[in-house]
């Protein structure tokens, strides 16, 4: 997770298609795309928290059109992403990296990169941050926020819809193992043409996405984001704000209850 959303650049395309899914290095790869590409670039961890409403709202109702089970859904799971997604030089995180094919219909010429590291690794680390994401309480913590209030419907259709679609099969009782890591390889490699699609490990650094998308190494050093550290200190300070809200509210209901009961004697 980056540390603020981007903002679009009109008349800007998608390239680029990240496929990694979360925890794999992804917020590295958005920064290193954005210098590589010289434009903003979608990171959906952080334009779904740290992005306007408008951002996890529309992801909800285009995850609420899937399994798309009509010519309707389909339509309209289209014309959101493409508007979510103009002026973007690239997407990276779920939930882009769950619609890579509707995004190629969309955007024929772009590259499909996807990050990856240890799979087991990952499933442990996956696995902690779904485990505090999923907390019953965030849903009254988050409540006052104006962004992060929709943060618990979002899980809800992520699971439901395309998250579910892809990974879930009967029997399933968590979507956050290394069984979702192997269908995610699965799915990549049934939708993506063998030439368009590149796996792509952050700790190799410049020069295989420089191969990659066909540009020159720059003399920067590659971008190191360490996604677990971002999203725990993200993840305190929404509660922490939460609750310092509530504390607003709740004290400003007393504070009437104890003027109207004044008023009243």
């Amino acid at each position: 997770m980056g540390q603020e959303a981007s903002q679009p650049r009109p008349g800007t395309s998608l390239q680029v298609i990240g496929a990694g899914l979360s925890r794999t290095g992804t917020a590295s790869l958005s920064q290193a795309l954005e210098i590589l590409l010289d434009a903003p670039v979608y990171h959906g961890g952080t334009q779904t928290c740290l992005g306007p409403p408008s951002h996890i709202t529309s992801w909800i109702q285009i995850l609420k059109h899937t399994p798309i089970r009509s010519l309707s859904d389909r339509a309209f799971v289209l014309r959101t992403l493409k508007s979510t997604l103009d002026g973007y030089a690239a997407t990276t995180d779920t939930p882009g990296a769950q619609f890579v094919p509707e995004l190629l219909e969309l955007y024929p010429d772009a590259k499909v990169i996807c990050t990856v590291r240890d799979p087991d690794e990952w499933a442990k680390s996956i696995g902690a941050t779904s485990q505090q994401a999923l907390q019953w309480y965030l849903r009254v913590v988050l409540l006052p926020l104006t962004t992060m209030r929709h943060f618990p419907a979002y899980l809800d259709a992520l699971q439901a819809g395309r998250y579910g679609e892809l990974y879930s099969r009967p029997g399933d009782a968590n979507l956050y193992r290394r069984r979702v890591w192997d269908r995610h390889m699965e799915y990549l490699k049934k939708v993506v043409p063998e030439e368009k699609l590149v796996f792509f490990d952050v700790r190799d650094g410049w020069g295989p996405l420089c191969d990659a998308l066909g540009v020159d190494v720059p003399e920067t050093e590659f971008p190191n984001s360490n996604d677990g550290q971002a999203i725990e200190e993200f993840a305190k300070r929404q509660v922490l704000a939460g609750l310092v809200a509530w504390g607003w509210i709740l004290g400003g209901i007393a504070a009437v209850a104890g003027v109207v009961s004044m008023m009243k004697k």
